[in-house]
């Protein structure tokens, strides 16, 4: 599937620089493409875009179609017409970090825009609104819904809602559809205007010559409205409580596993409709993205499944998933599946095989590569053609901060495989990464920029405290664009559309 040698930047949008407390789809994400063009990169790899909900995590969001509204830029609400340059408030006090809370109050900026857009949009617009509408209704009408009614429940988790609409009885549906009409509009409003701005940046990248790089996360929140709206998909009793939650088996770095909590799918009930939701969720997301990574690809091979009374993931047990026939399906009305398998950890034969039966490209990690021997498979000499080699991930370490703590006797390792001194830490890792013969290369934009572990985006297992990191103005300068060009061009990884277009 990956067919030339190309390299690109992992950064999140929330991770941008900008006058909003978040990152947005602005200006901001413009300049970003710009600078990726100038830099000599031609792939744009971002986290799930999706809602987020306790502890802001992109993996854990109350939809799996949804956007997040809080990416939404204001100033482009104003070019569209639906707020007054008057309403925007003023620019956010420049920070290393997303402020969260400031970022929820702005909100209330978005419904003066949908109350403008509901009494002026332009006839074009409105119909833009109300086809969008229609295309995306088999999960927007549900998404909406779920959101509005959460609200008017104080934020409580949907099995928590009173039982006619936890169990989606058509008359209560009808009802609280009828009471809570003009909620629900808001948040059609929200999510028209976040893919509108999502569409157009990804339209100027890919003219730019630059591809977007999502993620699609396996498993879905409990507190969603897909397993609301999917009951029957999922391992639910009669409270429409989880029986069987996701998790991996304790290993090396944990020795009670890692309990997840995602309520598991009835795989043999998707079989029955032809797996029509995973169909769907692959549809959209290859509208949105032009290249996915999917997030636990093992767990399309075996889950390991844990009884969900269970408090650690020791007592779980493997679980067969019919994955193959799932891609088989969607190559069937798909013309290719442009999808990395993130192949992490612990693959036994069966993970091996079924990436390799459609050709998926897997995922090398340089910061893996030097903790054993010469058959490591993430060390240079043993990577793939057809493979995606990172430095390090948003779960890792930056690759400063992970060289500095390695202690000399491993340093010294590094340095007796790379055959070189390794002063200039990261950028030995990433000059490393751009040599590889895998065929995709993405750096973390803090390993760019030569970070500590102040700036990681991620610590698996804290569920607060993550997903915070934020881009200083300026941190992108003349002298790193120059050098990512000069290596990315050295080891031929400069495409040369991408340089015609810039």
């Amino acid at each position: 599937m990956l067919t030339t040698r190309q390299s690109g930047i992992l950064l999140h949008p929330s991770s941008l620089p900008g006058p909003q407390p978040i990152g947005t789809l602005g200006q901001e994400a413009y300049d970003f493409v710009d600078w990726l063009v100038a830099a000599g990169q031609s792939v744009w790899q971002v986290l799930p875009l999706g809602p987020t909900g306790y502890g802001n995590c992109p993996y854990s969001c109350y939809s799996a179609f949804a956007g997040n509204p809080l990416l939404i830029n204001l100033q482009k609400l104003v070019a569209a017409g639906d707020l007054q340059t008057n309403k925007l408030p003023p620019a956010a006090a420049i920070s290393n970090k997303v402020d969260f809370p400031a970022a929820d109050k702005q909100l209330s900026l978005l419904r003066l825009g949908c109350i403008q857009f509901a009494e002026a949009a332009t006839p074009e617009r409105r119909q833009k609104y109300e086809q969008f509408c229609r295309e995306q209704s088999y999960w927007l009408n549900d998404y909406c819904f779920f959101e509005a009614m959460r609200q008017m429940q104080q934020k409580r988790g949907w099995q928590q809602w009173p039982q006619e609409i936890r169990q989606r009885q058509q008359s209560a549906l009808h009802k609280w559809g009828m009471e809570l009409q003009n909620e629900i509009a808001w948040h059609k409003y929200l999510q028209f205007v976040f893919f509108e701005q999502w569409f157009e940046l990804k339209k100027y990248a890919n003219q730019k010559g630059v591809k977007i790089f999502g993620d699609l996360p396996i498993f879905i929140a409990e507190n969603s409205a897909d397993v609301w709206a999917n009951r029957h998909l999922f391992y639910l009793d009669e409270n429409d409580l989880p029986t069987l939650v996701a998790g991996v088996p304790p290993d090396y770095f944990s020795e009670i596993g890692q309990r997840w909590g995602n309520p598991l799918y009835r795989w043999e009930r998707m079989a029955e409709d032809d797996y029509s939701w995973w169909r769907a969720r692959f549809r959209w997301n290859l509208q949105l993205f032009d290249l996915i990574r999917v997030d636990h690809f093992r767990g399309f091979s075996a889950c390991w499944t844990i009884p969900a009374e269970e408090k650690t993931a020791i007592n779980g047990k493997w679980t067969t998933v019919p994955g193959a026939k799932l891609f088989q399906r969607l190559l069937d009305e798909l013309p290719e599946l442009p999808i990395i398998a993130e192949d992490l950890g612990v693959i036994t034969a069966d993970v091996e095989q079924l990436r390799d039966q459609f050709n998926l490209p897997g995922m090398k990690i340089l910061q893996f590569a030097f903790n054993s021997g010469p058959s490591n498979p993430y060390l240079p000499h043993n990577h793939l053609q057809n493979s995606v080699v990172y430095t390090g991930t948003h779960d890792n370490s930056t690759s400063l901060a992970w060289w500095r703590s390695l202690d000399s006797k491993s340093q010294q390792r590094v340095k007796d495989y790379l055959k070189r001194p390794c002063e200039e830490m990261p950028w030995t890792l990433i000059e490393t990464a751009l040599a590889s013969v895998a065929r995709l290369t993405i750096l973390p934009l803090q390993d760019l920029l030569g970070l500590d572990d102040k700036s990681r985006m991620n610590q698996p297992g804290i569920s607060l405290g993550n997903w915070q990191w934020r881009e200083l103005p300026q941190q992108r300068n003349r002298e790193i664009t120059k050098r990512l060009r000069n290596v990315s061009h050295l080891y031929g990884r400069v495409l040369c559309n991408a340089t015609e277009k810039q």
